[in-house]
């Protein structure tokens, strides 16, 4: 498969967004990832099963003129587009689809339909620009479309399968999670195997010799039927568990907190817009956060007391919302910029005080690859400051990779998440 759609559309629902909608919503933000996880594979499963719908095309195609990628937490709501493409994929499934990922995430049930109708846009914003980019025609796009056809059910997050969901075999394949698996050959005894591993033996006895030599084949058959049955378990483990991926940001992500780069600092933040005070005038930001930290630095006067570059090289502050789309390094994901726009105006502000911009991933990877990444995205965040006019206190710029990573790759994406980042520090 060329192009896995799940990815392309992952890109558009970042930290950022995940922040703003937990924010909006009264949710946490591990409920809110949680619930994106579920549906977005639902979703692109449902697209796929009306890949040669032209209703579903028009719609994909049209997205472009509707702006939907430029304001996905408003404008997905009540958006008639939405609407009609998610009952024409789901019909009277959608409130089925709903109650089942508020049960697994424990968000709210309206809170569930809102997340539905965001990914929807998503989904349909993100595969309209991909085919706008590629020049696609309704046969390329409605083959795009049917590729995805059977990932449906190996992408879907642990606790959640197609018959939970209310979906039933479809999807492309049939749900694993439910299927049973029949041995029969013709008049000879049939042999039940289920996914539990519960075996039930059905035998037409005609006398205790007959049952007797019944068992020398069809114990090896039980044993056979066993290993086929490891053997599936093996093959469909969560996709987290199986899947490395290299790219260093933009995953759902349910962190609370930034962490610094080094041992020596963290900076805390409480995910919750507040008025962060910069000499009379106000920064939207979190109590704590990159903004709320760095200026109450400035103030104290701990830039200036500094002697040298050595007492503050140890000290960094994470962007809270700043993220890269998914293995880019030039384009930022939606609600990005305002945090740049805010240290723009601290360093404007404080004219004298200089900063280093730092990039960082996490261990899954080459290593040289993640050097690369880093250092190419800590350039773009120079680059943007130097054109808004702040280049002069922007003395440089580096890729880590993940040399200061604490998390093991092994790990699951949402723990490593906090390996994935880019920050600033205070330099002389």
């Amino acid at each position: 498969m060329s192009l896995n759609v799940i990815d392309l559309i992952k890109g558009q629902l970042g930290p950022a967004l995940v922040s703003q909608a937990a924010t909006q919503y009264g949710e946490s933000e591990s409920g809110i990832s949680k619930a994106i996880s579920g549906l977005l594979p639902a979703v692109v499963g449902g697209m796929a099963n009306n890949a040669n719908q032209p209703a579903l095309l028009d719609a994909i195609t049209g997205s472009q003129s509707t702006g939907l990628l430029g304001n996905l937490l408003g404008g997905s709501s009540n958006n008639s587009l939405v609407s009609s493409v998610l009952s024409a994929i789901f019909g009277d499934k959608i409130n089925g689809l709903i109650n089942a990922v508020s049960g697994y995430s424990g968000v709210s049930n309206s809170t569930s339909g809102s997340l539905l109708n965001m990914v929807a846009g998503a989904a349909l914003g993100s595969l309209g620009k991909y085919a706008a980019d590629h020049n696609l025609d309704r046969n390329s796009l409605s083959g795009l479309l049917s590729d995805q056809k059977g990932i449906v059910s190996s992408l879907l997050p642990a606790g959640l399968s197609l018959a939970s969901l209310g979906l039933g075999n479809w999807g492309g394949t049939p749900d694993l999670a439910t299927e049973k698996v029949k041995v029969t050959s013709y008049d000879e005894p049939k042999v039940e195997v289920n996914r539990g591993g519960n075996t039930h033996v059905n035998v037409d006895r005609k006398d205790d010799n007959e049952a007797g030599s019944i068992w020398k084949w069809l114990l090896p058959l039980l044993l056979l039927a066993l290993a086929a049955w490891f053997l599936w378990k093996q093959c469909n483990k969560p996709a987290e568990q199986t899947t490395a991926t290299t790219d260093s940001t933009a995953v759902v992500t349910d962190s609370v907190s930034a962490m610094v780069p080094t041992d020596s600092a963290m900076v805390t933040t409480n995910k919750v817009d507040e008025d962060i005070d910069l000499n009379g005038v106000a920064l939207k930001g979190y109590r704590g956060g990159m903004e709320d930290s760095m200026i109450s630095f400035l103030k104290s006067g701990g830039y200036t007391n500094a002697a040298d570059d050595a007492v503050l090289k140890d000290t960094w502050y994470t962007f809270d919302k700043v993220n890269f789309k998914m293995g880019s390094s030039t384009e930022l994901e939606s609600g990005s910029q305002v945090q740049l726009d805010n240290l723009v105006a601290i360093l404007k502000a404080y004219p004298d005080a200089k900063i280093k911009v730092g990039g960082y991933t996490d261990k899954v990877g080459d290593e040289a690859n993640n050097v690369k990444l880093s250092t190419a995205r800590a350039n773009y965040i120079k680059s943007a400051l130097e054109k808004a006019g702040v280049g002069a206190q922007v003395i440089g710029a580096e890729g880590y990779g993940s040399k200061f990573a604490t998390v093991a790759a092994t790990a699951s994406d949402a723990e490593r998440a906090i390996d994935r980042k880019m920050a600033v520090r205070f330099a002389k």
